[in-house]
């Protein structure tokens, strides 16, 4: 990456002095118009034999001189003309202060922001960024770049402008937080972010857990060609509704099985739910994984006759008969989700090149944490057993490539507060997947009730559009990249813009993301309409075809009920 700073960098104001902090300075400028919170300056200071161009983010800004207001009493006479009429020149108009969190020179060999320290002096010229040296220097990748996402444009300048693009490396590796209120954007932006992965520039491997059944319109991307390339690369999409979601009964832990029982399954059910469990499993068919529920159910049934509880055989037949009773209402259901044989393969949910979407909408809150945790388990072990080179290729723990995990309504399985069993295995990928190439990335509306351990874990950060005064506190004490003065922006974003942070970019900035590809599943029902619409002759005519249709056959059931009596 080139440091070439271009001439159409503009004069825009002069350094006053130093900021309250030890890393703002202070200019001041008449330019109302393109001295905007968020936007991009920079001051020359000689570094060793080097002019550097120290980059500097605006973060606020004060009016400091106004003309007096009775010029500006009258809304039908413009101050300028009052002002000509006294013999005030327009250099006597407004002037602001404002205030430039400093950044840095960027290094292309570090490929990063590198403060010197040398503060602005009194006096020196301050320099608006053109987009070409900001294109160059905010965004670690370039568009069409291997491992770049491009999400958007810089939203003090023109839509495009100056391209925002992610780091697709490090947004994988150190993981992803999307935080908005409902109705900001962040269904919306997650599925530019998958359609970037499934480019023929990444070919990513990609799941994403859907509670709401809104990533279905992601098929498009398969027949779009927009996605494909001259070497034959066409994206996969599979979706795996609720009916063909299931989970292996020998996946599932000790505490997985207890997490399942209602509330009131006593101490003591749970005590003879253990030593069934622990005998099955510590046998060679248990540490195979060849047991199902009916083994489980011959181990728990089996402990009726046991000594455990001190009182002699038969003493505990009322706690194990109800423990029975419990496990058969949430195993043993014709429409149950666990299975002794069926789960769905990894090599099937995760493949370079194919986003899988798991709709988990038609299936219990409680359920939906067991299926997340059986499944991010089984994706770590596998890939810690690979890069160890331990699994065996066509076994299940074999999964020759890193994978990314998107969890949306990430406050359901990792809440804060509570202690659900999918909560430790993501604070364990969170912490230890770069290792082992297990990236996951958190959708949430409400990051107050997100897990702090989990949030703090996301290295990369896109923060749309916030107004509840908790979860806008949880931000600022769980996200590191962005600065106190950009998330104060939080609750005037509008729809579609964002502040990111992190790692996925060479420094926080505010974003206004780019228009989809494919359709949006998330879209707010205009209920006005469909009212209007539900009137409408059109949808009358549709009604009475389809009512006439049902009494005639309701007429021809009842003519083949009376032939047969």
């Amino acid at each position: 990456m080139s440091t070439k700073y271009v001439s159409s960098d503009t004069l825009t104001g002069t350094v006053k002095g130093p900021g309250e902090l030890p890393h703002e300075f202070l200019f001041i400028t008449a330019d109302n118009a393109r001295t905007r919170i968020g936007e991009f300056v920079y001051y020359v200071a000689r570094d060793g034999d080097l002019d550097r161009h120290i980059i500097g983010n605006i973060t606020s800004r004060r009016l400091v001189r106004n003309l007096p207001d009775a010029f500006l009493s009258d809304p039908e006479i413009s101050p300028s003309v009052v002002s000509s009429l006294i013999g005030l020149s327009s250099d006597c108009g407004e002037l602001y202060e404002i205030t430039v969190e400093t950044i840095g020179y960027f290094s292309p060999t570090l490929g990063d922001f590198v403060n010197p320290r040398i503060p602005p002096n009194p006096g020196d010229p301050v320099f608006l960024a053109s987009s070409e040296t900001l294109a160059n220097v905010l965004s670690p990748r370039r568009m069409g770049d291997v491992g770049s996402a491009h999400v958007g444009s810089l939203l003090t300048r023109s839509e495009g402008e100056v391209p925002v693009v992610l780091s697709i490396k490090d947004v994988v590796s150190t993981h992803l937080a999307i935080l908005a209120s409902t109705g900001a954007g962040k269904s919306y932006t997650a599925g530019v972010l998958v359609e970037e992965l499934m480019r023929s520039h990444n070919r990513a491997a990609v799941l994403i857990v859907d509670p709401h059944g809104e990533y279905d319109t992601l098929r498009s991307i398969e027949c779009d060609a927009r996605f494909a390339s001259d070497d034959g690369y066409k994206p996969e999409v599979k979706i795996y509704t609720h009916d063909r979601i299931k989970v292996r009964v020998s996946t599932l832990t000790e505490a997985d099985i207890k997490y399942l029982l209602p509330e009131g399954t006593s101490d003591k059910m749970l005590h003879y739910l253990s030593q069934a469990y622990r005998k099955l499993t510590a046998g060679e068919r248990g540490e195979r994984g060849l047991w199902g529920y009916q083994d489980l159910r011959d181990g728990v049934t089996a402990e009726k006759y046991g000594e455990d509880d001190g009182r002699g055989s038969g003493g505990n037949v009322g706690s194990i008969d109800a423990l029975l009773w419990r496990l058969d209402n949430r195993f043993d259901r014709p429409d149950s989700i666990f299975s002794d044989h069926e789960h769905i393969p990894l090599d099937e949910l995760f493949k370079p090149g194919r986003c899988t979407v798991l709709q988990l909408s038609d299936i219990e809150q409680n359920e939906q944490q067991v299926v997340v945790a059986t499944l991010l388990r089984r994706v770590n072990k596998a890939r810690m057993a690979t890069v160890r080179e331990e699994a065996l290729q066509g076994t299940d723990s074999f999964l020759p490539y890193p994978v990314f995990a998107l969890l949306e309504e990430a406050h359901r399985f990792a809440p804060a507060g509570q202690t659900v069993v999918s909560t430790n295995i993501l604070k364990q990928i969170l912490s230890e997947g770069r290792k082992f190439g297990v990236g996951i990335g958190l959708i949430t509306q409400r990051p107050g009730k997100l897990d702090q351990d989990v949030l703090s874990q996301c290295m990369t950060q896109i923060i749309m559009r916030i107004v509840n005064p908790i979860d806008q506190d949880t931000v600022a004490k769980s996200v590191e990249g962005a600065g106190r003065q950009l998330l104060d922006e939080l609750p005037a974003l509008t729809k579609g813009q964002a502040v990111i942070s992190g790692v996925g970019v060479n420094t926080p900035v505010m974003c206004r993301v780019r228009s989809r590809i494919t359709r949006h599943g998330g879209e707010t029902f205009d209920a006005p309409q469909e009212w209007a619409e539900w009137h409408s002759t059109r949808e009358r005519d549709h009604r009475q075809q389809d009512n006439a249709v049902l009494v005639k056959e309701e007429k021809k059931a009842e003519k083949i009920r009376g032939i047969r009596i």
